[in-house]
């Protein structure tokens, strides 16, 4: 709920929700470092006075909010603003809230009750609740209410939850038992510092791998809405199923099962494999749940008595913030790909019972020919040099052939480990597409390749094509001249008949504002004497584009042209001039940036149009249909809507034109020229089943559905 508000901050990025998993895990070690505290020192009756003050405390801050300070987001350092700005607003409430689970366990304990023996079965209905919130905030509550309606609500829950402990604290203080901490501690051996160092391992694997497999799955397969969802929600499940009596699967069988999870995901770079996308998802998820099995797995098989049980609750949550940090923060800033995700795998398989059976030396002899090969390989990437065409069906062959040995070799832990380096290494040579240029940043990995056919370059971020450029005449040559746009920009398509009428009807574009860049494709439709300024949140963009040896469409149609980078809604806003025509081309990926949809971002728009200009909406999308949104916000804001949708034309000359859907908007009809006259183009009137899109509500679920019923 509190990520929602934040996003229009940074623009709608996905991996606001790593941060967030990184500040989730940081407030869950601060709140169990506070129960561990107090549980050590207090009976649990004074234990949940103190927990009680401190949650009405915390209450004083409700209902939550962004706090002061925080109104615009840097151009850099966005991680380190976010958890600050997460720390301000929700920090007291949410670490006082994260006490709850070890606390409760902890009085469960010491009530006499006759389970009271196996605290940890509190942990996975904890877990389970945290499932069954996660399943239903994005697909029945956020659906179902305003964002103001949601912090009401939160908040007398919040209010309940003080009343709830207030009487389990009540329970257990009539017990007259003692704390488990206090009372066994001093019959209980302390845990050594191995086994504190393997209760942090076990728990920072796999919340390093939820972040990871989230990354590696929207990049390198299928980017789509609340993806994210997914492997969360099966990270906690695998909480529910391993804390209790009687596991779901046998934790024997989830460790046989380890080493064919990651041949399975070793698997996934094959050709073979490649082009189905479904079973490449199903081998990710599948081989994730059973890594996070096994390291649960091994986690509650190593937990202490219910005398340290806070304490073994405070290093599992410091486990959780390392493979959050590592995952969520410095991955992104010193890999180029999600390098984080195969190390991450691993380390899984270094952590496992019986990896260094036969000591340390054995173990670096037996994996040290298979890991001085993926030296050599990955030294080889690290200088960019370029594996050519030609070289594929040797490294296909090669990859089988090291999957099947890693089969045959399984039981032999070193052995199967060298080889996995190696076929991981071996994997990454494995593009695709050729890779021209590849840059992370903090909104995604951004590629620069050649399609099969060497003639176009594409700008892919994850899996979404954001621009492309003919490179190569069929007969290889280079080409030279004006580049030509290609994707949903080129000529003759719904996009450019959008500017070509706005043109035609002011007689002339003095300004025209372009929120999004991409390649830059749309600087080839500025005629002389116009000035076109593009607003770009990522940086990394803004450079790609400018770099003529990149994508020639900048360089060559508009050197002079201004690139604004940061959030276009409020940059925009800001900027001092006023534009006769304002493109929106931000909407083609799968976490589209709500924030420049709703009424308050119209309202900024329409500030910065002259009286008679226009606002073209590029809306296409795989996974939503914006056609109603975009209807609604238009006619909430009193202007008239055009739409046209429209397949590519022969694609024999340009295969990589893609079909487009576009909404022009603009305060009369008279302004859009002869557009609403030509063929295609239909008036949007809106439907009084869809409102509006605000700040304080929009219902992505009824966009994605409305695009399953087009299809």
């Amino acid at each position: 709920m509190f990520t929602k508000m934040v996003l229009p901050r940074v623009g709608g990025a996905a991996a606001v929700w790593s941060v967030a998993m990184v500040f989730f895990q940081t407030a869950l070690l601060l709140g169990y470092a506070y129960a561990h505290l107090i549980s050590r020192m207090l009976s649990p009756a004074l234990a949940a006075l103190v927990h009680l003050g401190f949650l009405a405390v915390a209450a004083t801050t409700l209902p939550i909010g962004i706090a002061q300070g925080f109104e615009a987001a840097p151009q850099g350092g966005l991680e380190l603003w976010l958890l600050a700005l997460f720390a301000a607003s929700i920090g007291l409430p949410f670490v006082v809230l994260a006490a709850n689970a070890p606390l409760l366990q902890n009085w469960f304990a010491a009530s006499g009750h006759p389970h009271a023996a196996n605290p940890y079965l509190l942990y996975a209905a904890s877990n389970l609740g945290s499932f069954a919130a996660l399943m239903t905030y994005p697909f029945i509550i956020e659906p179902l209410s305003t964002l103001s309606t949601q912090i009401l609500t939160w908040s007398v829950g919040y209010g309940v939850l003080i009343l709830l402990i207030a009487a389990a604290a009540l329970i257990v203080a009539r017990a007259g038992k003692p704390s488990i901490d206090t009372a066994g501690a001093a019959t209980v051996a302390a845990p050594t510092i191995a086994e504190r160092a393997m209760w942090t391992v076990f728990a920072a694997i796999p919340a390093g791998l939820v972040i990871a497999v989230t990354a590696a799955i929207s990049t390198d397969l299928a980017a789509a809405p609340f993806l994210w969802v997914v492997p969360l929600s099966l990270y906690l499940l695998t909480f529910v199923a391993i804390f209790r009596d009687r596991a779901w699967v046998a934790h024997k069988r989830v460790l046989s099962l380890v080493q064919f999870a990651a041949v399975a995901l070793i698997a996934t770079a094959s050709v073979v494999i490649r082009p189905y996308w479904s079973a490449q998802l199903a081998v990710h998820l599948v081989s994730f749940v059973v890594l996070a099995l096994a390291c649960h797995g091994e986690l509650y098989r190593r937990r202490p008595e219910p005398a340290r049980l806070t304490e073994f609750y405070l290093w599992t949550s410091f486990g959780g913030v390392i493979g959050g940090i590592f995952a969520g923060l410095i991955a992104p800033h010193v890999f180029n790909g999600i390098a984080e995700y195969p190390i991450l795998i691993l380390a899984a398989l270094l952590a496992m019972p019986g990896a260094f059976a036969g000591g340390a030396s054995r173990f670096l002899r037996q994996s040290g020919a298979g890991m001085v090969l993926a030296g050599l390989a990955a030294t080889l990437m690290w200088l960019h040099v370029r594996v050519p065409t030609s070289a594929a069906r040797p490294v296909e062959i090669g990859l089988i052939l090291l999957a099947g040995a890693m089969v045959l070799v399984r039981r032999q832990p070193a052995w199967f480990f060298g080889l996995a380096v190696l076929a991981f290494v071996v994997g990454s040579l494995q593009p695709a597409f050729p890779r021209i240029e590849q840059v992370r940043s903090f909104f995604g990995v951004h590629r620069v390749v050649e399609d099969s056919t060497g003639q176009f370059r594409l700008l892919m971020h994850g899996t979404t094509l954001h621009g492309a450029e003919r490179v190569r005449n069929t007969d290889g040559t280079p080409v030279t001249g004006r580049p030509e746009p290609s994707t949903y920009y080129y000529f003759g398509g719904p996009i450019g008949d959008a500017i070509a009428a706005a043109r035609a009807a002011q007689g002339r574009l003095a300004r025209v504002a372009v929120v999004g860049l991409g390649t830059g494709s749309l600087a080839c439709h500025r005629q002389d004497g116009e000035a076109w300024t593009f607003f770009e949140l990522d940086p990394h963009v803004a450079r790609i584009a400018r770099d003529p040896t990149l994508f020639r469409f900048l360089s060559a149609c508009g050197p002079d042209m201004r690139i604004v980078v940061g959030d276009a809604r409020l940059t925009l806003a800001a900027s001092p001039e006023r534009y006769d025509l304002i493109v929106l081309d931000a909407f083609s990926s799968d976490a589209i940036p709500v924030h420049l949809l709703t009424r308050e971002a119209f309202a900024g728009y329409l500030s910065r149009l002259t009286a008679h200009g226009a606002i073209v909406l590029h809306i296409s999308n795989r996974h939503m249909a914006l056609w109603r949104p975009a209807a609604a916000v238009g006619g909430a804001e009193g202007l008239v809507a055009y739409g046209k949708g429209q397949l590519p034309p022969d694609p024999t000359d340009d295969e990589w034109r893609q079909p487009s859907e576009v909404v022009v908007l603009a305060r009369d009809a008279q302004d859009l020229g002869d557009l609403p006259a030509q063929p295609g183009w239909k008036r949007l009137d809106p439907d009084s089943r869809v409102g509006p899109w605000t700040d304080d509500y929009a219902n992505i679920i009824g966009a994605i559905l409305d695009r399953q019923l087009v299809r």
